[in-house]
């Protein structure tokens, strides 16, 4: 029950921050700091679709608001950063990453042919289970930025390799920071 109270109010937030590509507002955290553990099976990680409002692309932004097709392929490109980090247990997206889901989520509404697969990934402590479950969560947080700028639903596919896939094999706090993401991966159509 905490977690969806928790979604529906960080999709509040999210609707409030995105009102408009030049507001000032950033994301808040939830200070209660839940305890890391098991995976519980009965816990429902499903999110409904039906009702999200749809926020039009803000026309006075400043650039970039528009991109070429080429745009993905430019390493010079605000696009080019495909890396969404994530805290300790969390799913929650932090505010360095606004300006770059901005980004992202115009390019894919402006390109209704153009398809992405968000991968959520989570470090190594944690049960299987719990893990792929969290990578999910994460890739889930990141898809409904995306449909608050106009993506199509359709256009988006969300997988977890939970802790399978690390970016670093070590086991410290910094390598576990590389491996708790949600990758963006344009998917050819």
């Amino acid at each position: 029950m905490k977690s969806i109270i928790k979604n529906r109010c960080t999709l509040l937030i999210l609707l409030a921050l995105l009102a408009g590509c030049a507001g000032t507002g950033g994301f808040q955290e939830d200070d209660a700091g839940e305890e890391f553990g098991e995976f519980d099976s009965e816990t429902s990680f499903e999110e409904e679709d039906e009702g999200v409002d749809v926020l039009p692309l803000d026309e006075d932004c400043k650039p970039p608001c528009e991109f070429t097709r080429g745009a993905l392929e430019d390493p010079d490109s605000p696009l080019a950063e495909r890396l969404i980090f994530f805290e300790f247990d969390k799913s929650e997206i932090q505010p360095q990453y606004q300006e770059l889901l901005v980004n992202h989520g115009k390019y894919l509404a402006s390109y209704p042919d153009v398809v992405i697969r968000l991968e959520g990934h989570a470090d190594e402590r944690g049960s299987r289970e719990y893990n792929l479950a969290l990578g999910e969560l994460r890739a889930k947080a990141v898809r409904q930025v995306l449909l608050l700028q106009g993506v199509p639903a359709e256009n988006i596919n969300v997988v977890s390799f939970g802790e399978e896939i690390p970016l670093d094999d070590g086991q410290n706090e910094e390598a576990w920071a590389q491996n708790r993401r949600v990758e963006l991966v344009y998917e050819e159509n």
